[in-house]
């Protein structure tokens, strides 16, 4: 499809959306951090407000004689993946950070979202000295039942890198995390926020004295589920960055400076984590002038430029009415996590009236709003199927996601135990709705013609994610507080 063509179907849904589609952003926000109490593994609190779920995963660690309770499922398995669960914790945390005053009250879940995290980070990283663990269950099994997380009676294999099998990918990742974290704790709770810094620093230096990618340590517990297919280096950057963001220290930014130039891809997601560095390092450009930063200004501009439909050099694909569409597995993750950048670069752009220009096209800082606002918007809504692709938001919505604790009957409604196999039938192959509303769970959306089976067993359209929730909150907030 063209560019100009493109243009005239974004500007087309651009018009149909104003006049249309009104989405309620602070709705959409609150929605959007309560699906992570749905995703919870450990003790579930009493405030719980997703109450189908409770208790799992309360002995995760035992098998290494540490406790490693907490944290979150990844989707809509019950394994606990801590690469894209440490991305999503860097996730929140940016968001927060940079949109936390437009969040009102939400601002609390969004704290209490990162913190069910990080509490179980840091136990993953301090619990062993020497390890760091990565991961609880095992994926090959555990993705042959189909059980509530509360009924788990598959292996709970426990996974870690180490001086011997290193991880700087996840590592890093982790390290990104807690320190991103500890910003968003700094004045909440200062005690907490020191200790994630303190984690952070330990757990970057192991990443980057012992260098290796985890997916050649652990192999088939972590691939193809979540292969480090962009290597580590990007982690290393990314790290580096939020230490440096965190700290403000020379160290991290001679760090930064060592790893060089690197790839500028047209992609952000859990994976590849360049994009996401270059905009986070060209807000020291941008806001303070800093000319030591301007490789990183013009590395984000190219990105932006790969990004949006009008520009000479896009590489981005989008679909009719207007979803861009980077892959055809769980697309919505990479629109989340590209947005995430929009919304950012554009607030950075706006602070200081900055432009840009990709070829002969003029980017203005409303020009990465709009196309923000387009996608966020058609998540919500405003698409040419008029369905929400965040559950339980809007009138129509998906029914039939695919993830275990939404599509079984809850222990209050059916006490007995569903083993390995006795949720396929007749609970998997229904075509019933699911009995579990996943409020705020956002799936892995539309094919590239916008259309939208809503077929349980097609997980790569259907199946949510926290890392897609976790670059979705950062927009909501922004749109909700600038209105």
């Amino acid at each position: 499809m063209g560019n100009s063509l493109v243009s005239l179907f974004l500007f087309t849904f651009l018009l149909v959306g104003s006049v249309q589609c009104n989405p309620n952003y602070a709705d959409a926000l609150a929605k959007s951090l309560l699906f992570f109490q749905g995703q919870r593994s450990g003790r579930v609190p009493a405030d719980q407000l997703l109450r189908w779920r409770s208790n799992s995963g309360l002995f995760d660690g035992r098998l290494a004689n540490v406790d490693l309770s907490g944290g979150y499922y990844d989707a809509g398995d019950n394994v606990k993946f801590n690469f894209p669960m440490a991305y999503t914790t860097t996730m929140l945390s940016w968001g927060t950070i940079e949109y936390g005053k437009r969040m009102g009250g939400q601002i609390k879940e969004a704290r209490a979202a990162i913190r069910w995290a990080t509490d179980y980070l840091l136990k993953c990283a301090t619990s062993s000295p020497g390890k760091l663990y990565v991961g609880v269950g095992d994926p090959n099994v555990d993705h042959k039942c189909w059980e509530r997380p509360e009924d788990m009676d598959t292996v709970r294999t426990v996974y870690w890198v180490s001086p011997n099998k290193p991880g700087s990918d996840v590592a890093a990742e982790t390290a990104a995390a807690l320190a991103a974290a500890s910003i968003v704790f700094r004045r909440v709770d200062p005690t907490y926020s020191k200790q994630l810094l303190r984690t952070a620093q330990q757990v970057y230096h192991f990443a980057l004295q012992y260098q290796g990618s985890y997916s050649d340590s652990l192999g088939s517990a972590v691939c193809p589920f979540y292969c480090s297919y962009s290597g580590f280096k990007d982690e290393l950057l990314w790290g580096a960055a939020w230490l440096f963001r965190a700290t403000n220290a020379v160290y991290y930014y001679n760090l930064v400076k060592s790893l060089g130039a690197d790839d500028q891809p047209d992609i952000f997601s859990w994976d590849n984590k360049y994009a996401g560095a270059h905009v986070l390092l060209s807000r020291r450009a941008l806001l303070n002038g800093d000319k030591n930063f301007d490789q990183y200004k013009q590395e984000a501009e190219n990105f932006m430029c790969k990004i949006l439909p009008n520009s000479p050099s896009s590489s981005t694909q989008y679909t009719q009415g207007g979803l861009m569409y980077k892959l055809p597995e769980s697309n919505l993750q990479y629109v989340t996590s590209i947005t995430f950048l929009l919304t950012i670069y554009s607030k950075y752009m706006a602070a200081t009236k900055h432009t840009f220009n990709c070829g002969g096209v003029l980017v203005t800082p409303n020009t990465l709003r709009s196309i923000a606002k387009r996608q966020v918007d058609y998540i919500l809504g405003e698409n040419p199927l008029r369905m929400s692709y965040m559950v339980g938001y809007g009138p129509y919505f998906p029914k039939r996601i695919h993830h275990r604790g939404s599509s079984l009957p809850s222990i209050a409604a059916h006490p007995q135990t569903i083993g390995c196999d006795g949720g396929f039938d007749p609970f998997f192959h229904s075509m019933n709705p699911n009995p579990n509303i996943l409020v705020g769970a956002i799936v892995g959306g539309p094919n590239q013609n916008d259309g939208f089976p809503d077929d349980r067993s097609d997980y790569s359209h259907s199946e949510p994610a926290t890392y897609i929730n976790g670059a979705f909150v950062g927009p909501l907030a922004y749109f909700a507080g600038s209105r």
